[in-house]
């Protein structure tokens, strides 16, 4: 089965996306598609070498979305009817506004439109689905609270991507998720995987729930709920 997988960017469902994505390419021809935040967000949590793993070979290909400029070529392989389905897995609130609005003006939301467009089944697993609160994973983060702004700042020093800057923050953007910072530090003053719980938006469950209404896409809560038999 030929299925491309749409990467957008939330932290929130990314792990468990990653973890059916690998498992789904070990059996099926996968085309990973990254929006440019979705490629940030794969490096800050240091996924983003097992998503580049499954990927190499016609229709195993990792697509960027930077590098599809503004008319994105590879997706009129979904107008042509070239794959049997796909994913979109975590999928933003900000890109399931986009969809529900008829907006195609990114890799991800063009895909869906397209595959619209070709009749190809579409699942979308949005990080925003009930109303509530949900907890959710943080990249790597600085706890200043616990930063003893050390002369020479051991976490800083094992960083390779030069992300830290000492008794300060982290640059996310530079951050590969390597996780030498947390190991380095004596004082645990920087920490991964750390919970929050953050509050869904009544726009962004409406939007989650137009989605529903449209033809060819099944929302699904979590993307362990992926079926493709």
């Amino acid at each position: 089965m030929k299925i491309a997988w749409g990467i957008t960017g939330a932290g929130h469902l990314l792990k468990e996306s990653v973890d059916v994505l690998t498992e789904l390419a070990l059996e099926h021809e996968v085309t990973v598609l990254l929006s440019g935040a979705g490629e940030e967000v794969l490096k800050m949590y240091g996924l983003f070498e097992r998503v580049e793993s499954v990927t190499g070979g016609y229709y195993r290909e990792l697509v960027r979305g930077d590098d599809q400029k503004f008319s994105y070529p590879l997706t009129g392989r979904f107008s042509l009817g070239k794959y049997d389905l796909l994913i979109v897995s975590p999928t933003t609130a900000n890109t399931a506004a986009k969809i529900v609005s008829g907006i195609a003006d990114t890799l991800i939301t063009n895909a869906v439109a397209q595959a619209g467009k070709g009749r190809i089944k579409t699942y979308i697993v949005p990080v925003d689905v009930e109303a509530g609160d949900v907890e959710t994973v943080l990249p790597s983060k600085l706890e200043l609270t616990l930063c003893q702004k050390c002369e020479t700042c051991k976490a800083a020093a094992a960083c390779p991507a030069n992300a830290i800057t000492p008794g300060v923050e982290i640059n996310l953007l530079q951050c590969e998720g390597c996780g030498a910072c947390q190991l380095a530090c004596p004082f645990n003053a920087v920490t991964g995987g750390k919970k929050i719980t953050i509050h869904m938006r009544d726009v962004d469950i409406q939007n989650t729930r137009k989605l529903r209404e449209f033809e060819g896409i099944r929302v699904l809560k979590r993307p362990d709920e992926i079926n493709i038999h």
